[in-house]
Order: structure tokens, then sequence, then C-alpha cells
């Protein structure tokens, strides 16, 4: 009888054909931290296209803000884009890079796989409304994981997250609240960590959260409570509402 095997997201539970390039034959797990060549180009192209969308929203260089009679300054659109950039990379990348490593240290072929579609919504709703709706893929795990492995994989991005969140968030409030360019890059790193581990730890559907929340559900709520609170302190105390959003 051959062996059951079955596929685990991060964010989407999609199957493989969505998502495409699932390697035929037989599957090497990999020394963690190991990646693919495939892998690496659809995390490039991920990268790329989530950093465009971004950029076109925090620099108001969309069509809602055009017919709002905002004018389209291209100087705003290229100056954001190096800090959706690094936002995404520490964010994004961060992210899925903690489930593939755990992963694979279950014992799982895991591997990164981008979702053309969501890609595409991803720039086409930045560009029309100033929105970002980031569906860029997930990391994939094929193999058997009991749910304590699976709670631990849905973690491992999430807390990622909370830690450079932490990080970030002290050195904003503290040293470069002046909201200059350092102060922009590390609180936009802060916001983009905290917006990703807050929808994620949300326990429903196919998130992170309903993972965490099955395996241990103090492991949840400490998770979720420090993204929250985060959140809230980089809203209301950080002067992040006007800076990106208006």
């Amino acid at each position: 009888m051959s062996e059951r095997r079955k596929f685990y997201t991060s964010f989407h539970d999609l199957s493989p054909r969505e998502y495409m390039y699932i390697p035929e034959g037989s599957l090497e797990v990999g020394k963690p931290g190991s990646f693919s060549k495939i892998e690496v180009g659809h995390l490039i192209i991920a990268i790329a296209v989530l950093t465009i969308a971004f950029s076109f929203t925090f620099s108001k260089n969309n069509l809602l803000f055009f017919v709002l009679g905002s004018p389209i300054d291209i100087g705003s659109f290229f100056y954001f884009m190096p800090i959706a950039l690094l936002g995404i990379v520490t964010a994004f990348f961060i992210h899925e890079l903690s489930h593939k490593i755990v992963a694979q240290k279950c014992g799982l072929w895991s591997e990164f796989r981008m979702y053309p579609r969501g890609l595409l919504l991803s720039v086409v709703i930045a560009f029309f409304t100033g929105l970002v709706f980031a569906a860029p893929g997930a990391v994939m795990f094929r193999g058997n994981a009991n749910p304590s492995d699976t709670g631990r994989i849905a973690a491992a991005g999430v807390s990622a997250n909370i830690v450079i969140a932490v990080f970030t968030y002290v050195l904003y409030h503290f040293i470069f609240s002046d909201m200059g360019l350092w102060g922009t890059l590390i609180g936009f790193i802060c916001l983009v960590n905290l917006l990703l581990a807050t929808f994620n730890l949300l326990p429903f559907g196919p998130l992170d959260g309903k993972k965490v929340m099955m395996w241990k559900e103090t492991v949840w709520f400490v998770l979720f409570a420090v993204s929250v609170l985060l959140l809230s302190g980089m809203f209301i105390g950080g002067n992040l509402l006007t800076k990106f959003f208006i």
C-alpha cells in the first residue's frame, strides 16, 4: 500500500496544480535551509511583484489617488521601492523561510511555490485602489506530519515576524521616531511584520493561527496578544496612519 502524502501550506490550502512546478518522482527532503533552483526563481518573482505592489500603495501612485486629485510622482515610487523591498524581504521571505526550515527539520519535503494569479491580483489591486491584497504563494510541505509538527511549522513563521517586529518596534519608538528616512524604513519593516503576523494568526480557514491553536492554545494566545498589542502601539503612538495610509 502506497504511503499517503499530504500537502500543508502556510497561506492557502490550494491544490498543487494551482501552484505549478511540483517536481515529479521522488522528492528529497534536503538539509534545513537548502533551496532548489525552481524555488529560488519563485521566491525572486514573488518578492519583486510584492515590492512593486507595495510601492504603488505607499508612494500613492495609484489610480484611486490620481482620481482624488493626487499628482503622479514617479520619484516617490522609486523612493519607496527599496523600502518596500527591505520590508518584504524581512517579513515575507523570513516568514516563509522559517516555515521551510522547521518543516525540513521535521523530515518533510518543503519548498516555496508562487501563486501566479495571486501575484497578478496583488499588483492590479494596488495599482487601481492603493490597497495590497498579498497572496504571493506558500511554502508547501509534502510528507507525513502529525498535529505537533504542523503546529510548530505554522508557529515558526509568525514567531519570526514577531521577533523582527519587537526589535524594530524598539528602534522605531526610542531611536528613529523622527520619521526621517531611517524612521520610515524601520517603521515600515515593523508594520509589515506585524500585519503579516496578526493576519496569519487569525484562527480560521487555512491560516497559521488555526494550526497553532489546534496544537497549543496557549502558544496561539501569547503570539496573537503580542502581535495585536504591538500593532496597536504602532498606530496609536507611531504616527503611521498619516505616514503610510493618508
